[in-house]
């Protein structure tokens, strides 16, 4: 009975979840990538939808292990597939290679022709293992692939924003790795019974549940754009870099002039990109991203290090000031994330940091 309430509960949920994707605004799909994105979810969310009922349909868990298994496995690998292509979509604005997009096609030839064979022969058990395997062998590629390109996008924004972005794609990373999980646990679902597979169940609920909520807030803000505009900084800074022989006498004056708007106090303004700070210091962008990699720090780094230091400096002279006029002060939009860089870099909170002067 408890096998049809999950299964039930699946196809409403499910369901749910592809006509949240189908009814979004179609002022907030900003850009073509996004659409494909949207329609990859839609595509997954819809053929789970279909699994679950045909499941609940047929009855082929209770009836015929065989079928349910083959069914699942017919059904997980498409859905994993469009839902990571989702993901590599955003990440890396529609420029997915050939593997990418299309490895999941022989897999799941593959996986079924394992499965029939198995079932012919009459060694089943083997081939739903070795089918599997597979399944969780591409999954594990896709998130080799995934996680380089969210460390590429982390690295192009710490390199041009001067505050903490890595909160705006924290979704993107947890559902990397539960996409991955479900593959690796997928035998549980497949083979599984009981409490352990209820349990399971719930994970993978809440996965997809969170990995399609999560896809629509990110669309519904502005950082997608966000992100294409320091993609798109970086492509052009490396581009002038390459063309413009930086010498020592070019690092010594971005020395000079970098000393110079630290004095004014040029550092502490907030919401300060690298373009921005380039301007104000004087100097052409490609010069100071190669003052700082030559320095061997990233931007936001090197801002938030000599902002700390500010702070420091103002709990000193100024303990009366509450943490959320430091961080302004200081050139932080966010309290929380000032308390928490503060700590980061010190080794202590700012109030423990009062105390110990």
């Amino acid at each position: 009975m408890y096998v049809k309430l999950m299964q039930f509960s699946a196809i409403l949920l499910m369901t749910l979840l592809a006509l949240k994707l189908f009814l979004l605004p179609r002022n907030t799909i900003t850009s073509a990538v996004v659409r494909k994105s949207r329609f990859f979810l839609f595509v997954g969310t819809s053929l789970l939808a279909i699994q679950f009922l045909l499941q609940f349909i047929l009855g082929l868990r209770a009836k015929e292990v065989t079928y349910a298994i083959m069914l699942n496995l017919a059904f997980f690998i498409p859905c994993s597939v469009f839902f990571t292509l989702a993901i590599l979509y955003l990440q890396r604005h529609g420029n997915v290679n050939l593997i990418e997009k299309y490895i999941g096609v022989p897999v799941w030839f593959l996986a079924m022709a394992i499965m029939s064979i198995g079932i012919i022969i009459g060694n089943l058990l083997w081939a739903e293992i070795i089918a599997s395997v597979l399944y969780a062998a591409m999954q594990l590629y896709y998130t080799i692939r995934e996680m380089r390109y969210m460390r590429h996008i982390r690295e192009t924004l710490a390199n041009y924003y001067d505050g903490d972005m890595d909160h705006v794609l924290g979704w993107m990373q947890w559902s990397i790795i539960q996409l991955t999980l479900m593959a690796v646990m997928v035998p549980i679902i497949i083979f599984g019974h009981g409490p352990l597979l209820a349990v399971f169940a719930l994970l993978f609920f809440f996965g997809i549940f969170y990995l399609v909520d999560s896809f629509c807030l990110f669309v519904v803000s502005n950082t997608p754009a966000k992100v294409v505009e320091a993609e798109t900084e970086r492509t052009e800074t490396e581009t002038e870099e390459s063309e413009v022989h930086v010498s020592d006498d070019s690092m010594h004056r971005v020395d000079l002039a970098v000393k110079t708007w630290i004095t004014k106090r040029g550092h502490l303004k907030a919401g300060l990109n690298m373009p921005n700070a380039a301007e104000e210091i004087g100097i052409p962008r490609y010069l100071l991203s190669a003052w700082l990699k030559q320095k061997g720090i990233r931007y936001s780094d090197w801002l938030t290090e000599m902002r700390i230091d500010e702070a420091k400096r103002v709990l000193r002279d100024h303990p009366e000031w509450s943490n959320e006029s430091v961080a302004q002060h200081c050139g932080f939009n966010d309290r929380t994330y000032f308390q928490r860089k503060f700590k980061e870099i010190t080794g202590t909170t700012p109030h423990d940091f009062l105390n110990l002067i």
